[in-house]
């Protein structure tokens, strides 16, 4: 077909376009490239070796019928009936419950403790300190230390709750005594790692914005309400992050003080009583990736919720 339209003769006067010049990568260029995957080698070697391969076997445990001892045989999705198990269902809801109370007391603790010594005369300096140095004890010698303090027959906390009640206090014989029991433990041990991170969060905020406040007649809430926490969101949702994918993965203070007894078994106690109670590491490593799914999803909506905020 012969188009009948004319034809545009180029322009003698503009100039043709430059050929387009090749990126030629400098020899020192490609030597540090170089030299930067060989300091990356070893650390990807490790993160692939102790975190991506076992979250494979994982994730393949999970649909094999895997005793402990014993050979394993593939039985589908038939692992993951245990998330519809009565004794799972009450460990998630025991464990929801937790991490609720627990932020929430957790973060109004060290928000509290972290405005009192933020600023203040000298000597300052010691209350950091002293409010700090729970967070040094491990979680199982913490556990352990509040268990001798919470036993019935010989804990100091009875003997002045007989000075001021008149009666002891089982701490640990009900679910709602072991649940507030186990709270006031978490809460002395990290109150103080959380208070360093929100007291970065309030150094990082300018004093001008507080003086810029003050000279318009703004008061304390009105200040703290909208000066200081919308500046200090990200901090909090550093904290929060931290906190609720602490309490979720709940184990060490359960399994020491109470032993998953009197309904206080949370998603992690159930992952090891299915493993070694139990015996079937298929059904173990099934809650074990539903758990990893529900934190990935929890955490995105966190920081999706702060960065539509921000």
């Amino acid at each position: 077909m012969v188009s009948l339209s004319p034809t545009r003769a180029p322009s003698r006067d503009a100039p043709s376009p430059p050929p387009r010049a090749r990126r030629e990568v400098s020899p020192l260029r490609r030597g540090h490239r170089r030299l930067a995957m060989v300091y990356a080698t070893p650390l990807a070697v490790i993160v692939a070796v102790l975190f991506v391969v076992p979250l494979g076997l994982m994730v393949w445990m999970s649909f094999n019928h895997w005793p402990l001892l014993g050979a394993s045989a593939p039985n589908g999705v038939a692992n993951y009936r245990a998330l519809s198990d009565p004794l799972f269902l009450h460990a998630l809801w025991f464990t929801v419950k937790y991490t609720v109370v627990t932020t929430v007391v957790l973060g109004l603790v060290a928000f509290g403790l972290a405005l009192l010594i933020q600023e203040g005369p000298r000597g300052v300096g010691l209350f950091r300190t002293v409010f700090f140095l729970p967070s040094a004890v491990g979680l199982a010698s913490a556990s352990l230390l509040f268990y001798g303090m919470f036993n019935t027959d010989s804990s100091p906390l009875n003997a002045a709750m007989r000075l001021l009640a008149g009666g002891d206090v089982d701490w640990l014989g009900s679910s709602g005594n072991a649940l507030f029991s186990t709270i006031g433990m978490i809460t002395w041990r990290f109150a103080g790692f959380y208070m360093l991170i929100l007291m970065t969060g309030l150094h990082g905020i300018d004093p001008v914005l507080y003086e810029a406040a003050r000279t318009d007649g703004a008061g304390w809430w009105q200040i703290m309400r909208r000066v200081t926490i919308p500046l200090l969101r990200p901090t909090i949702a550093l904290m929060m992050v931290l906190s609720v994918t602490g309490s979720l993965l709940a184990f060490d203070q359960f399994f020491i003080l109470t032993g998953g007894r009197h309904g206080t078994a949370t998603i992690v106690i159930d992952v090891y009583r299915e493993a070694f109670l139990s015996q079937d590491l298929g059904r173990a490593a099934a809650v074990s990736v539903a758990i990893l799914v529900g934190l990935i999803l929890i955490n995105g909506a966190q920081l999706r919720l702060l960065r539509r905020h921000s």
